[in-house]
C-alpha cells in the first residue's frame, strides 16, 4: 500500500525529455521479492528499496504496453514499511497525456494531464484511484518559469543554474489528480472572498499563456463567484488551500486537478463581450471542474467502475451551478439537450450501462463518454427533482461528510440519498438506471382523469431490444392544472394513477425524466398545439419523444414537421430548435431523398426567413452586446438555419457574411464579431477559392486565438472537394496543426458526400499515426465517431471489416462497435422508412 510520495523532477519544456527521482513510502503486508506497479515507457536508470540504512536493489520491467510494471529485488522485502527510490528520465508528449509540451507564439510551455491512467507516464506509481496519499512535489526549471502544483508553492531556490520550486505537501490524493506545470505564464492574482463555510480568504489565479494576458479578468471574476456558489452548496468550505485556473491551447477540454484547474484555452480567456454560448460554455464547465473539486477529489471512486460518480455528478452540479451563475443564460437547458442527445447512444444493442465493470486499460477511457455524461447527468437531475432539492442536496452532503479524503463507492451513494430520502424505493429504482443500459418508453393512455402508463425499453423499427424493466421517477402535469406536477414511482410493467385538469398532459413535467414517451394521435395533437407555452424541458422531451417516435415507426413527420413550426416562437432557445434540429438529423441521415431533402430545405426557409426579418442581422463586432442573452443566441440560431436554404434572405446573409469576412482577414478587426466566426470563415473561402484557403489556413497556424484559429482551420476543411483535398491532407499532417484541430479537419472531411471516401482512405491509411501517442480520453475514444456519417449495411460491414482488427483492445472498441450499429440501423430504416419519410417531406406545405 503506498503511504506518501516525494516527487522530484527537473523539467525544461523546451527539452524533448524530462528526468526524475521519485520516492514512495509504501507498507508491504508480507515478504516478497517483487512489486508490482505502474510505469509507462520511463528509462529507469537506477531503483532501489531502503530498509532503514540498508538499500536492496531491484530491476525495473514494464511488462505490458499500458504500463504494467514489475520490479525484481535481489533478495525479498521483509513485510512492513518500505521506500521505493528511482532515478529515470522519459519524453515529454506533444498531446494531452502525461507531461506534455507545446510552443506558443515562440516560447515553450509544459502541462500534466493524468487522467485516467496517464500519471504512470510521468512518474513511478500505483496509478489507480482506490491509493489516496500525500505527495511532495519539487520542480526544477529553467530560472523564470512560474511553475503549478496541486499545492502552494513554498519555497524558491537555485541549483545548477536551475529554479527550485517546493511546494506545499498535499493533502491525500490518487495519482490521477497531481498536477505539474511550467513555463512564462501570465498570472492574474485574487482572493475568493471568504464566506459562512469558510473563515479566509481563498488565494485564486488565472494562469495563462503569454498571448493571453488581456484575456484572464473574467475568469478571475467569475470563477471567484462560482466558487461561492458550490460552496453553499455543498455546504462546507472549498476542499483546498489555493485554487488555480490554468489553460493550455491544445488541451480538448478541462481537468479537475486538486487545486490547479486545467482548461482549453477558450473555455476560461473571455472577454467581457463573450457570446451567449462562449458565457454558457464557461459557466457549466467551470462549475463542472470546480464542483469535482468536492465529488471526485475530496472524495474519490475507489474504481473505475464508479467513474460516474464523478462525472454524472459534475456533469449535472455543472449545469445547476451554471444556471444559478447567470441565469439570463439559461445554462441548465443545456443538460436536458444532453441527455436527450445521449438517448440516441443508449439505445444501441452495442453499450454499456453508465456504471460498468472495468477490466482493462482501454475501457477506463473509454468510460469517459456520453453515457457518463450525458445521460449520468440526465439521472441524477431526474433523481433529484424527484426527491426535491433539500433531500437531494442532504444525501450529498451526507455523503461528502462521510468520506472526507477518502475513496467511496456507489453503494456509499445510493446509501446516503436513502437515508435522506426516506423512500426505500428509491435506491433499486435509481439503480435499475445506473446498472442497466437502455431508454424506457413509457406508453400513456388518458381516459379522463386516470392515466394508464406502461413501460417497455425504446428501440428503432426493426430491432429487438432485450426485455428491460425500470424504476421511473414519473412526474407529469395537465396543461390547465396550474402547472402541478403529479409523481410517481413507476416500478411495475403497467400501472394507473388520478391526475385532474383539463387540458393536453405533459408526460415529463420539466423534462426532467430520463425516459421517452408515446401518446395516441389526439393527444399528441393536443401536445403539440400548445408547445410553445411549455417550460423549456418539457418542450425539448416532447421534440426527442416524437423523433424517436418517427424512428420507431409509429409517429409520423407531419407531426414532426407542425412541432418545428410551434416551437420556433418558443423563448427558450434550446427548445425553438429542437424539433427542427430532429428533422435535420433525420433528413442528414441518408434516409430521406433528394425530393424530400429540397422539401426540407423549402421548409427551414419559410419558417427562418421571417424570424430574421424580427431580428434583424448586423455581423459587426458587439452589434448586439447589449441585447438579453437568449435573444442574441436566438439569432445566432436563425442565422444557421437559414443559410442553408435558397431563400433570398440566405443568398444576402451570405454575401455579406464573406464580406465581413474578407474585411476582417484584412485588418478590420471591428467588421465581425467572433461569433460568426464559424460561418463567415468557409463562407469566404467558398466565394474567393484555393488563394484565400491557403493564407487562411497560414493566418490561422500564426494565430493564438483559440476561436479563430480552430474556426478558420475547420473553414478550410468545410468546403473542401476533390481538387483540394490533397492539400488539405497535408495541412491535417502538418505539425504545426494541433491534435484536436487535426480531429475537427477529419470530422469536416467526413460529413460531406463529396469528400467522405477520399477521408476514409486516407484516415484508414493513416490510423496508427492518429492514434499512437494520443489521449485515450480525448481522442483514440472518439475517433471511431468520424465513420458515423454512412448509412447503409454494406458500408457497416465494410467499416466492421477495415476496423475492427485495428480498434481491439483500444480505448475506441466499443465506440466503433456502436458506430457500426448505427451504420447498419440507418441502412435498415431506409429500406423501411426511407421513402415513407421522404414522401411526406416532398408532400409538406
Amino acid at each position: 500500500m503506498p503511504q506518501a510520495y516525494r516527487l522530484d523532477l527537473t523539467v525544461d519544456p523546451s527539452r524533448p525529455r524530462f528526468s526524475g527521482r521519485t520516492e514512495i513510502d509504501v507498507t508491504l503486508a508480507r515478504p516478497s521479492a517483487q512489486i508490482l506497479l505502474h510505469g509507462r515507457d520511463l528509462a529507469i536508470h537506477r531503483v532501489v528499496a531502503k530498509l532503514g540504512d540498508r538499500e536492496v536493489p531491484g530491476r525495473w520491467e514494464q511488462l505490458s504496453p499500458g504500463g504494467l510494471a514489475r520490479i525484481g529485488f535481489v533478495e525479498p522485502l521483509p513485510a512492513g514499511a518500505v521506500t521505493l527510490r528511482f532515478e529515470y528520465d522519459a519524453a515529454f508528449n506533444d498531446s494531452p497525456s502525461g507531461l506534455f509540451r507545446a510552443q506558443v507564439d515562440g516560447q515553450w510551455y509544459l502541462w500534466s494531464q493524468f487522467q485516467s491512467i496517464d500519471a504512470r507516464a510521468a512518474f513511478p506509481s500505483f496509478d489507480q484511484p482506490s491509493f489516496k496519499t500525500p505527495f511532495e512535489v519539487t520542480l526544477r526549471t529553467p530560472a523564470g518559469l512560474t511553475a503549478i502544483g496541486n499545492a502552494p508553492e513554498v519555497a524558491t531556490s537555485s541549483a545548477a543554474g536551475l529554479t527550485v520550486h517546493r511546494f506545499a505537501r498535499t493533502l491525500p490524493l490518487p495519482t490521477y489528480l497531481v498536477a505539474m506545470m511550467a513555463g512564462p505564464f501570465v498570472v492574474a492574482k485574487g482572493e475568493v472572498s471568504p464566506t459562512p463555510q469558510r473563515a479566509d480568504p481563498l488565494p485564486l489565479r488565472v494562469v495563462s499563456t503569454r498571448p493571453n494576458a488581456d484575456r484572464l479578468d473574467f475568469a478571475l471574476r467569475e470563477s471567484a463567484r462560482i466558487v461561492r456558489l458550490l460552496e453553499d452548496y455543498f455546504g462546507s468550505a472549498f476542499p483546498y488551500p489555493k485554487l488555480d485556473q490554468i489553460t493550455s491551447p491544445i488541451m480538448p477540454g478541462a481537468m479537475e486537478n486538486a487545486g490547479a484547474d486545467l482548461y482549453r484555452d477558450d473555455l476560461l480567456t473571455l472577454p467581457d463581450n463573450a457570446s451567449t454560448a462562449q458565457q454558457r460554455k464557461f459557466g457549466m464547465v467551470v462549475a463542472h471542474e470546480l464542483g469535482h473539486q468536492w465529488f471526485g477529489d475530496l472524495v474519490t471512486p475507489r474504481w473505475w467502475d464508479d467513474l460516474w460518480l464523478n462525472e454524472s455528478f459534475a456533469n449535472w452540479i455543472g449545469y445547476r451551478i451554471g444556471d444559478a451563475w447567470r441565469p439570463g443564460l439559461n445554462v441548465g437547458a443545456g443538460a436536458l439537450a444532453e441527455g436527450f442527445a445521449a438517448m440516441n447512444t443508449d439505445t444501441l444493442l452495442a453499450g454499456r450501462p453508465i456504471r460498468q465493470p472495468i477490466e482493462s486499460d482501454a475501457q477506463i477511457d473509454g468510460a469517459f463518454d456520453t453515457i457518463t455524461y450525458g445521460k449520468g447527468g440526465h439521472v441524477v437531475a431526474m433523481i433529484a427533482a424527484f426527491l426535491g432539492d433539500e433531500k437531494f442536496r442532504s444525501g450529498v452532503r451526507r455523503y461528502i461528510a462521510g468520506h472526507r479524503h477518502g475513496t467511496a463507492t456507489s453503494v456509499d451513494f445510493f446509501a446516503a440519498l436513502a437515508e435522506e430520502a426516506g423512500d426505500p424505493r428509491i435506491v433499486p429504482a435509481m439503480r435499475s438506471f445506473v446498472d442497466q443500459q437502455g431508454v424506457p418508453l413509457l406508453v400513456f393512455n388518458r381516459q379522463g382523469d386516470t392515466v394508464r402508463v406502461g413501460q417497455m425499453p425504446y428501440a428503432v423499427k426493426g430491432v429487438d431490444p432485450p426485455e428491460r424493466q425500470w424504476g421511473v421517477p414519473l412526474c407529469v402535469r395537465v396543461a390547465s392544472g396550474e402547472g402541478e406536477r403529479h409523481c410517481e414511482l413507476l416500478t411495475a410493467k403497467i400501472a394507473s394513477f388520478t391526475v385532474k385538469g383539463a387540458g393536453a398532459l405533459i408526460p415529463n413535467a420539466d423534462g426532467a425524466g430520463y425516459y421517452r414517451f408515446e401518446l395516441g394521435e389526439r393527444q399528441w395533437n393536443a401536445l403539440i398545439a400548445i408547445a410553445d407555452t411549455l417550460s423549456g424541458g418539457e418542450a425539448q422531451a416532447v421534440a426527442d419523444s416524437l423523433a424517436a417516435s418517427v424512428y420507431a415507426g409509429r409517429g409520423n413527420v407531419s407531426e414532426l414537421v407542425r412541432l418545428a413550426r410551434v416551437l420556433s416562437r418558443h423563448p427558450d432557445t434550446y427548445a425553438a430548435d429542437a424539433a427542427t434540429d430532429a428533422l435535420g438529423d433525420l433528413v442528414g441521415s441518408g434516409i430521406v431523398d433528394a425530393s424530400g431533402r429540397r422539401a426540407w430545405t423549402r421548409l427551414r426557409g419559410r419558417i427562418y426567413a421571417p424570424l430574421l426579418g424580427r431580428y434583424g442581422f448586423d455581423p459587426r463586432a458587439g452589434a448586439y452586446a447589449d441585447e438579453p442573452p437568449e435573444r442574441s443566441q436566438r439569432r445566432v440560431q436563425i442565422v444557421r438555419k437559414l443559410l442553408g436554404t435558397r431563400t433570398p434572405a440566405a443568398s444576402r446573409l451570405r454575401r455579406r457574411l464573406a464580406e465581413a469576412g474578407a474585411l476582417y482577414l484584412a485588418g478590420d478587426a471591428a467588421a465581425l464579431d467572433p461569433v460568426w466566426f464559424d460561418r463567415a470563415l468557409p463562407l469566404h473561402v467558398y466565394f474567393k477559392g484555393d488563394a484565400a484557403a491557403r493564407a487562411l489556413v497560414e493566418k490561422a497556424l500564426a494565430s493564438e486565438d483559440t476561436m479563430f484559429r480552430s474556426a478558420a482551420l475547420e473553414a478550410v476543411g468545410s468546403v473542401a472537394d476533390a481538387k483540394t483535398l490533397p492539400w488539405v491532407f497535408k495541412v491535417v499532417t502538418d505539425p504545426r496543426v494541433r491534435m484536436t484541430e487535426r480531429r475537427a479537419l477529419l470530422d469536416d472531411l467526413m460529413s460531406h458526400g463529396a469528400t467522405r471516401a477520399a477521408g476514409y482512405r486516407w484516415i484508414t491509411e493513416n490510423l496508427d499515426g492518429l492514434m499512437t501517442g494520443s489521449s485515450g480520453i480525448f481522442f483514440t475514444s472518439r475517433l471511431p465517431l468520424l465513420f458515423a456519417y454512412e448509412c447503409s449495411v454494406e458500408r457497416a460491414d465494410e467499416i466492421a471489416r477495415d476496423l475492427r482488427p485495428r480498434f481491439a483492445g483500444t480505448a475506441g472498441e466499443l465506440e466503433l462497435e456502436r458506430t457500426i450499429e448505427r451504420v447498419r440501423t440507418c441502412g435498415e430504416l431506409d429500406k423501411r422508412l426511407g421513402a415513407q419519410l421522404s414522401t411526406a417531406l416532398d408532400e409538406m406545405k
